[in-house]
C-alpha cells in the first residue's frame, strides 16, 4: 500500500515496499526558547536555516509546526507554508492540534499534504478528519482516545481500527491516506515502551497494510546519546513495519541508520542509494592541504 504526498512539482511515495520516509522534525519550535521568541516577533528567518539544513540532510518531507505560545498561530502556519515552499519542493506534513491552523495550512498549501494529527476521539475524528477530506489530504492517526494512551499494542490496534474506519466508512477518506503512529513513549520512563511500539507497528501491518509512522526521537526523550538510541530503533522499527518517521533529519548517524535499513531490508537496489550517499558524503569532506616542501 502507497501513500503518496507531494508539493505543487514533486511528489513522495510512502511504501512497505519503498525507501524509508524521512520527515524533518526540525520546524517547531518546542523546546527552542529563541525560535518561539522570533516566531512572537514575527521573525521567520530562522525556518530559512532549518529548511537548508534538513534539505541537506535527506529529508523528504517536512513538519511544520508554529506552536508557539503567545503567538498567533494560524497566522504563522500560514507565512511558513508561503515561505517554505518558496525554499523547497519537499512536501510538508502540517502540524498542529488546533483545528484551525490546519485548516489555515492547508489552505496555503500548493500539493497534497499530510495532516499530523488526529487522535480516536470522538470529537477529535469530527473535527480533524472533514479538513482531512476537504483538502485531500492524508493523515497521521494516533491510537488513543478521550480515557487514555493504552500500554497493551492490542489496545492501540482497537482504536487504530476505529480510526481507521470512521475515516473511510463516514469520510471515504481512502484507507492509503491514513498513517498509523504507533505511539513511541520514553524508552527511559519505561523500558518495555519501544517492545510495545514494535508489536504494535506489526498488529496495524498484518490487520491492515497501512503505512506508519512516529515522532522517533521521542523514544529517547530524557536519555543521554539520544541519537545513538534513535539510530539503533529505526532498522528495528523498519523491519516491523515502520515506513516513515519524524526525526531530526541534520543528523548523520540517525539518516545512516534509516538507509541502512532500506540496504538491509531489500528496499535500496544494488545499494545504489547507499553508495551515493557515501559517496557524496566523502565528496563534501574538506580537502587537506598538502604539506609544504622543506
Amino acid at each position: 500500500m502507497q501513500t503518496i504526498v507531494s508539493s505543487a512539482t514533486k511528489t513522495v511515495t510512502i511504501g512497505h515496499d519503498q525507501p524509508f520516509a524521512i520527515i524533518g522534525e526540525r520546524i517547531n519550535p518546542t523546546g527552542r526558547a529563541k525560535f518561539q521568541r522570533q516566531l512572537r516577533d514575527g521573525d521567520l528567518s530562522r525556518i530559512e536555516i532549518d529548511v537548508e539544513q534538513q534539505v541537506a540532510g535527506g529529508a523528504l518531507l517536512l513538519d511544520v509546526n508554529m506552536g508557539a505560545p503567545l503567538a498567533d498561530e494560524a497566522e504563522l502556519m500560514v507565512r511558513a507554508v508561503t515561505l517554505i515552499q518558496r525554499l523547497t519542493d519537499l512536501p510538508l506534513v502540517i502540524d498542529s492540534s488546533i483545528p484551525e491552523v490546519l485548516e489555515a495550512g492547508l489552505r496555503a498549501y500548493q500539493g497534497k499534504a499530510l495532516v499530523n494529527s488526529v487522535t480516536a476521539e470522538d470529537e477529535r475524528l469530527h473535527v480533524i478528519l472533514p479538513l482531512v477530506k476537504r483538502y485531500g489530504a492524508a493523515v497521521i492517526g494516533l491510537p488513543n482516545d478521550e480515557e487514555q494512551i493504552p500500554d497493551a499494542p492490542e489496545d492501540r490496534l482497537v482504536l487504530a481500527r476505529k480510526l481507521i474506519r470512521t475515516a473511510t466508512d463516514q469520510y471515504q477518506i481512502p484507507v492509503e491516506d491514513i498513517v498509523i503512529d504507533p505511539l513511541a513513549m520514553p524508552v527511559g520512563a519505561d523500558t518495555g515502551n519501544t517492545v510495545r511500539t514494535l508489536e504494535t507497528l506489526a498488529l496495524v501491518r498484518d490487520e491492515f497494510g497501512v503505512n506508519t509512522t512516529c515522532g522517533a526521537s521521542n523514544l529517547s526523550f530524557g536519555m543521554p546519546d539520544r541519537h545513538a538510541l534513535t539510530a539503533a530503533f529505526l532498522p528495528l522499527a523498519a523491519a516491523y513495519g515502520l515506513t516513515s518517521a519524524i526525526m531530526d533529519a541534520r543528523a548523520p548517524q540517525v539518516v545512516a541508520a534509516a538507509r541502512a535499513a532500506d540496504l538491509l531490508l531489500g528496499h535500496d537496489d544494488w545499494g545504489a542509494a547507499w553508495i551515493a550517499a557515501f559517496r557524496a558524503a566523502k565528496a563534501a569532506e574538506p580537502t587537506q592541504a598538502m604539506p609544504a616542501a622543506p
